[in-house]
């Protein structure tokens, strides 16, 4: 099995490209699975300045074919041309991918460098494709290790400690453009039942903001609130909530967005300035809404610009900790590669051996003699496999595993298919007071 990532990020696209591509979303994974067999296992990571799929094919001569197969459907789902999408998406194959991931998801690949936000998402990636049945064991493995990495980055390094993220970060430009700074006096409309909205909404209490009102077009807005205290609004309650407004935040990413005519028609008569602050790929706000007299719009791009640049000792601590994690990754996954041929030449060996104590059995039956031939031939291949296993890890750890697989088929016949059952195969069906302890012995001879 091969993993390969299709990876379109704010440093190699526009955001607008980004938001276009990432239309779909919800559903390409499912697809990817049911509409090509190049594809056995997707992730999706959709962020407010990526659009990431992760996958599985079965050999490295399919990831060309499952890659052909996401972008004709990503093109689909968004309505952009092939080319476009084929374009905006560079592909990442073996150690490539989990090196991208794990530094994706410490954050050292964001707009805002050690973002904490990232790793939540990559966590909720999985678990979506988990809950929809697309996450191969490979991807699961892949993804678990970079939330490991994500955590170990926290705790060892200052990118932890500082706590940025992309709502922190638009919040202190709100702060910086705001004639008063004291957010306690500030009243902010929230448009988003989302993470981005529970996280605005834990970053305006720690300011001192409480007068906070809620908007969701989904209807979620009560629920929303119910735990995370403020105001829900509906359609009726939201025109004079935007007209008092000191902030108004766009985090939901829905299909309805405050259009520039609507919001001066709505903000007519009010005497405060408005700081709008648009973190939603999709906009929540109309860019016009920007050259209205009185109004301030900060959107992501305004976010990344502004972004702190953290310390290169940080940097290069955390870099440290996600190369040495990715390359760990790595040669425990090469290591597993190699497992259904260790699996392979031991049912060959054990089928040799069965037979031949099937001849002796036939012979002499179920003597005390035949017994200790038994127990001596088991021990022998034990000793036997011995080395062969440990130099079948050795090979794997350095990327030689395939020269393990050749040489099996051309010394024994044994041909490698993946992948492959993990038990050895069962010991011959004639009966012996002997058998029980031997398949113990078998049992522990492949742990």
């Amino acid at each position: 099995m091969v993993l390969f990532s299709l990876v379109a990020t704010h440093a190699d696209i526009d955001l607008e490209t980004v938001a276009q591509l990432s239309n779909g979303a919800s559903g390409i994974a499912t697809s990817a699975l049911s509409g090509s067999p190049a594809v056995t296992g997707a992730v999706v990571l959709a962020t407010c300045n990526r659009y990431e799929i992760y996958g599985e094919a079965p050999h490295a001569d399919d990831v060309e074919a499952a890659r052909a197969a996401l972008v004709s459907q990503i093109s689909d789902l968004s309505g952009l041309n092939e080319q476009l999408v084929s374009r905006s998406f560079s592909t990442r194959t073996g150690p490539e991918v989990s090196q991208h991931l794990f530094a994706v998801s410490a954050g050292l690949d964001s707009a805002v460098v050690g973002e904490r936000e990232i790793a939540g998402q990559v966590r909720r990636a999985l678990i979506t494709a988990q809950h929809e049945g697309t996450a191969s064991s490979g991807l699961i493995r892949l993804f678990q290790a970079a939330s490991k990495t994500a955590k170990d980055v926290g705790a060892q390094t200052a990118l932890g400690s500082r706590g940025l993220s992309i709502v922190s970060v638009a919040l202190d430009l709100a702060t910086d453009l705001s004639e008063n700074a004291d957010w306690s006096t500030k009243k902010v409309v929230v448009f988003g039942t989302g993470a981005y909205a529970g996280a605005t909404m834990a970053l305006l209490r720690e300011r001192g903001c409480t007068d906070i009102s809620v908007f969701s077009s989904s209807g979620r807005a009560e629920g929303f609130v119910a735990t995370r205290g403020g105001t829900a609004l509906d359609s009726e309650s939201l025109r004079p909530a935007v007209a008092a407004a000191d902030v108004m935040i766009g985090c939901s990413g829905s299909d309805t967005r405050v259009e520039a005519d609507e919001l001066a028609e709505v903000r007519s008569k009010s005497p405060q300035p408005l700081i709008a602050i648009d973190l939603a790929l999709t906009h929540d706000f109309d860019p016009e809404v920007g050259e209205l007299d009185g109004v301030e719009l900060l959107t992501l791009e305004s976010v990344r610009l502004a972004a702190p640049q953290e310390q290169a000792e940080s940097l290069a601590q955390a870099s440290g900790i996600v190369s040495g994690a990715a390359q760990a990754f790595e040669q425990e996954r090469e290591a597993r590669s190699v497992d259904s041929a260790i699996v392979a030449l031991r049912r060959h060996t054990m089928n040799v051996l069965d037979a031949e104590m099937e001849k002796v059995r036939a012979r002499h039956g179920c003597t005390a003699a035949a017994e200790e031939v038994e127990f001596a031939l088991r021990r022998m291949v034990k000793q036997l496999l011995h080395v062969p296993t440990v130099r079948a890890r050795e090979l794997a750890s350095n990327g030689q595993q395939d020269d393990y697989v050749a040489a099996l088929e051309t010394l024994y016949g044994i041909t490698v298919e993946q992948p492959a059952s993990s038990a050895l195969p069962s010991a011959t069906a004639v009966e012996c007071p002997v058998d029980q302890g031997r398949d113990q012995e078998q049992q522990r001879d492949s742990a």
